[in-house]
C-alpha cells in the first residue's frame, strides 16, 4: 500500500513539475524567438531601445514595416518594431485570438540593426513578453476604419489584454488612424462610404478622436490626414498601388514620416533619407504632408506649395500609358479606367510637372491583345504597346455601352499650344476598328487612326491650345470608318509636347 503511495506521489510531482515547465515556456513560439531580458521590467528596458509593436494587418505593414526605421537611425534613435500581422485582421479577430490565445499571426520583426526577420504562428501574448515594448498600437480593418460601433466591444477587451500582459507598465497606447480609399477604389468596403472618399475620411477622422472615450489611448497617429493632405498636392490621388494599399515605396514613405514625427516630435521635414526610388520632390511632398498632419490631426491642409505647374515650355515630353499593367519606366500609368482616376504627371525625365490627367467618362475596361513590338516615335516598351483602354460605341459589351471616353489634362500653361501624338491597337483582327481622338482647349483638333492590328502607326493632334483654365480635353470615340459591330475603340498610350 505505501509502494502504491508513494508512486502516486511520484506521479503527482512529475505532473507539477511539467505544468510549471510549461507555463513558463513562451506559448506560440515555434521558432525560437530569443529570451527577453526581464532587467527592469517595471519601467521598461532602461537602455535607450525604443521599442515599437503593432497589433495590425497589412495597413500597419504598409505604415511601419518600412523605412521608420531608417527614419529613427537618421535621427540618432535605436528602435525596434514589431508588427503582429494577419491580412484583413479586424478588431473582432483580434478580440477573438486573444480570448483563445491563439498563435495565428505572423511576427515581423525588425531588430538594432534592422535586420528584419518574420515569424509565423505567434500569439499575441508572445509578442508582448518578447520586448520591453514602450509603443503598442492597435487599429481597425479598413472596410470599417470609420465605423465606431465595431471597435466598442472589441477593442477594450484587446486593449486590457495588453495592458494586463506587456512588461512595461509605462508603455504609450497608440491608435492607427489609417487612410480612406482612393476615389476609384474597387474595394468591396468602399460601400460602406457610398463609394466617397471624403465620405470615408471624416468618418476614420470621427473614430480616431473618439476612441479615447472607449480605452485611454495615449496617442493618435494621424496617417489618415497625412495621405488627405498628399491628395491635396500635385501627385493627386495616387497614393496607393490597388485603391486602398499605399503606394511602394513613395505612399510607405509618407506614413512612415508620419510615424516617425509623431513618436519622435521631431519634424522630417528636411530629412535625408529617402527611399531611392523617391525624388526629391516626392519626398518633399511626403514629408511636408506629415508634418501637416501631426499639427492638425483631424483636418486636412491643403498643400497649396505643391500644386500646380511653374508654366513653359516643358522640358520633356509627358509619356501616359493607358492599360492599367506593371508601371514603365519614364511613363505616367494611368492606373484605372474609371471615371474619378486623376494623377500627377511627370516628364520623361522624371520631374512633375505640375499636369493633372483626370478621367471625366470612363472607359469600359482593359484589352491585353495589342502588340508587344511595335515600330513608332513612341518608343514603348511592350507593357504600354500590349495593353489598352477600350469603348464600344454601337452596342453593348459586358453589359454596358460605352459611347465615348473622356480625360482631361489640366495644368497645361494657355499660353503654349501642344501637340498630342496617339496610339491605339487590337491584335489579330482584320475589320476597322477606327478610332478618333479629339483635342479641345479653346481650339478643337480631331484626327483618326485605325486601330486593327496596329504596330506602326500613330496619329498626332498638332497645335493643341488649352482654355482659359489651362486644360486640354481628349474624347475617345468611335470614328466614321469604324465597321466593327460593337463599335470598338482603343488608347493604349498618349505623348504630350510643346508644339
Amino acid at each position: 500500500m505505501n509502494t502504491i503511495f508513494q508512486q502516486i506521489k511520484y506521479c503527482l510531482a512529475v505532473l507539477v513539475l511539467l505544468t510549471v515547465v510549461v507555463s513558463c515556456k513562451r506559448d506560440g513560439n515555434p521558432n525560437d524567438i530569443p529570451p527577453t531580458d526581464l532587467t527592469g521590467i517595471q519601467g521598461g528596458a532602461n537602455d535607450g531601445v525604443i521599442r515599437i509593436l503593432a497589433i495590425g494587418n497589412s495597413f500597419s505593414e504598409d505604415a511601419v514595416e518600412e523605412h521608420l526605421y531608417q527614419l529613427a537611425k537618421e535621427s540618432g534613435k535605436q528602435v525596434i518594431i514589431g508588427n503582429l500581422y494577419i491580412g484583413s485582421a479586424s478588431m473582432e479577430l483580434h478580440q477573438s485570438n486573444v480570448e483563445r490565445n491563439a498563435s495565428s499571426y505572423e511576427y515581423r520583426k525588425i531588430s538594432l540593426d534592422g535586420t528584419k526577420k518574420n515569424y509565423p504562428k505567434v500569439s499575441i501574448l508572445t509578442a508582448l513578453k518578447d520586448e520591453h515594448w514602450d509603443y503598442v498600437s492597435f487599429q481597425q480593418v479598413s472596410q470599417n476604419s470609420g465605423q465606431l460601433e465595431t471597435i466598442q466591444n472589441s477593442l477594450p477587451v484587446v486593449f486590457n489584454y495588453v495592458k494586463e500582459n506587456v512588461l512595461n507598465q509605462n508603455v504609450k497606447y497608440i491608435y492607427h488612424q489609417t487612410w480612406a480609399y482612393a476615389k476609384t477604389s474597387t474595394h468591396s468596403g468602399f460601400a460602406n462610404y457610398d463609394k466617397d472618399q471624403m465620405k470615408m475620411y471624416e468618418a476614420i477622422v470621427n473614430v480616431s478622436q473618439k476612441v479615447k472615450d472607449i480605452v485611454p489611448i495615449d496617442i493618435i497617429v494621424p496617417s489618415g490626414t497625412a495621405i488627405q493632405n498628399g491628395r491635396t498636392s500635385v501627385i493627386g490621388d495616387d497614393w496607393t498601388r490597388d485603391g486602398y494599399h499605399l503606394k511602394i515605396p513613395l505612399g510607405r514613405y509618407l506614413a512612415a514620416c508620419t510615424w516617425f514625427e509623431t513618436l519622435f516630435g521631431q519634424s522630417s521635414v528636411g530629412m535625408t533619407y529617402k527611399p531611392e526610388a523617391v525624388s526629391a520632390f516626392e519626398a518633399s511632398i511626403a514629408q511636408n504632408a506629415a508634418h501637416f498632419a501631426v499639427l492638425k490631426p483631424f483636418e486636412v491642409t491643403t498643400m497649396t506649395d505643391f500644386q500646380g505647374g511653374s508654366g513653359g515650355p516643358l522640358a520633356s515630353a509627358v509619356l501616359l500609358d493607358f492599360g492599367n499593367n506593371a508601371a514603365s519606366e519614364r511613363w505616367n500609368q494611368i492606373s484605372s479606367f474609371l471615371a474619378g482616376t486623376s494623377i500627377g504627371l511627370k516628364d520623361s525625365l522624371g520631374s512633375y510637372t505640375g499636369m493633372k490627367l483626370s478621367i471625366t467618362e470612363r472607359f469600359n475596361g482593359v484589352n491585353a491583345d495589342g502588340p508587344t513590338t511595335t515600330v513608332t516615335p513612341l518608343n514603348m516598351p511592350s507593357n504600354v504597346s500590349k495593353y489598352s483602354y477600350f469603348g464600344n460605341s454601337k452596342g453593348a459589351f459586358g453589359g454596358m455601352t460605352i459611347k465615348q471616353s473622356v480625360f482631361e489634362i489640366s495644368g497645361l500653361d494657355k499660353n503654349l499650344t501642344y501637340n498630342l501624338s496617339f496610339f491605339g491597337s487590337r491584335g489579330s483582327v482584320s475589320d476597322n476598328r477606327e478610332t478618333k481622338y479629339i483635342s479641345k482647349g479653346t481650339n478643337e483638333v480631331s484626327v483618326s487612326l485605325n486601330t486593327s492590328s496596329n504596330t506602326n502607326k500613330i496619329v498626332v493632334a498638332k497645335g493643341v491650345k488649352p482654355d482659359a483654365n489651362g486644360k486640354i480635353t481628349v474624347t475617345v470615340t468611335a470614328g466614321e470608318n469604324n465597321n466593327n459591330g460593337t463599335g470598338f475603340f482603343y488608347l493604349s498610350a498618349v505623348r504630350l509636347m510643346n508644339e
